[in-house]
């Protein structure tokens, strides 16, 4: 027997991609960014960069980060003409390291005629032991680099008051973290995601906002993409998952996934159960 409805219309694969995502002055199809660090190898790295899908991958730009202790540098081992790159400010702890390292990155980028060399991924940093943001400091430094004609993507708390201020100063995206650097918690507030969505898009739905951080598996990348943001960061998640080829596979499913539930929108929650199939028309019971 054949179920198969021959006068079904084909599903078109243009149909099952999400619309593509604008950051500023940049286009993408994918809604995964993914970093290149922690990887065992840039072989490894390149390979795990490929089966992600992504078309923007992120790079720490301090100066010791972009070789190895063999003394091979990434920049080797990226496709700079089919990657844009987003240069990260990582490892800073204050704005004005911040702000400086910004600048070298858009001096490397402008060398290498990227596209990404407008644009910075700012991170200003705590403390060591949490590597959450510094309010205040991220704050200062986005005013600066705004005025400086960067077009800067914010790593921050997922406070809503803090990235509604960070929006106001200028920010081109605001980039909340679902937990802490590399800890692989996921989505631990999502109450408050949803309200950073709130208030940054109120008067502009299309204000991108992109989960950074915290992500340990595919799971939480369609949760996160579920509560309605743009994208998801992620780099640990991969690059220490026990078979990372296979979980860059997975994260790019999931951002896909996670798109399109997010748009279908899920079933209420329901303490008791509801029977899928209907009262009506049930084959009565034969009597005794």
């Amino acid at each position: 027997m054949n179920f198969t409805d021959k006068n079904a219309p084909a599903v078109e694969s243009s149909a099952l991609a999400a619309p593509p995502l604008q950051i500023g002055k940049h286009t993408f199809s994918s809604r995964l960014f993914v970093g290149t660090g922690k990887y065992e190898s840039f072989e490894l790295m390149q390979e795990c960069l490929q089966l992600s899908g992504t078309e923007c991958i992120t790079v720490a730009v301090r100066r010791e980060r972009l070789v190895d202790a063999d003394g091979n540098n990434i920049l080797d081992y990226i496709d700079t003409s089919r990657y844009v790159l987003l240069p990260n400010t990582a490892g800073c702890f204050s704005a004005e390291d911040a702000i400086r390292t910004a600048r070298l990155g858009r001096e490397i980028l402008e060398g290498l005629e990227n596209p990404g060399s407008d644009w910075v991924k700012l991170e200003v940093l705590g403390d060591t032991k949490t590597l959450l943001p510094d309010p205040l400091a991220t704050l200062q430094a986005t005013e600066q680099l705004v005025a400086e004609g960067f077009s800067v993507l914010c790593y921050a708390t997922d406070d809503p008051m803090l990235s509604l201020r960070l929006k106001e100063a200028g920010a081109t995206s605001v980039m909340p973290a679902g937990s802490p650097i590399g800890s692989g918690q996921g989505i631990l507030n999502p109450n408050n995601l949803q309200i950073c969505l709130e208030y940054l898009k109120a008067d502009d739905p299309e204000y991108p906002v992109i989960v950074d951080a915290g992500v340990g598996t595919a799971s939480d990348v369609a949760t996160a993409m579920e509560l309605g943001v743009d994208g998801v960061l992620l780099n640990t998640g991969i690059a220490h998952a026990r078979e990372p080829k296979q979980m860059a596979i997975a994260m790019r499913l999931a951002a896909e996934a996670g798109w399109h539930a997010a748009r279908a929108g899920r079933i209420p929650r329901k303490l008791y159960a509801t029977a899928s199939s209907p009262d009506s028309g049930r084959i009565a019971s034969r009597p005794r």
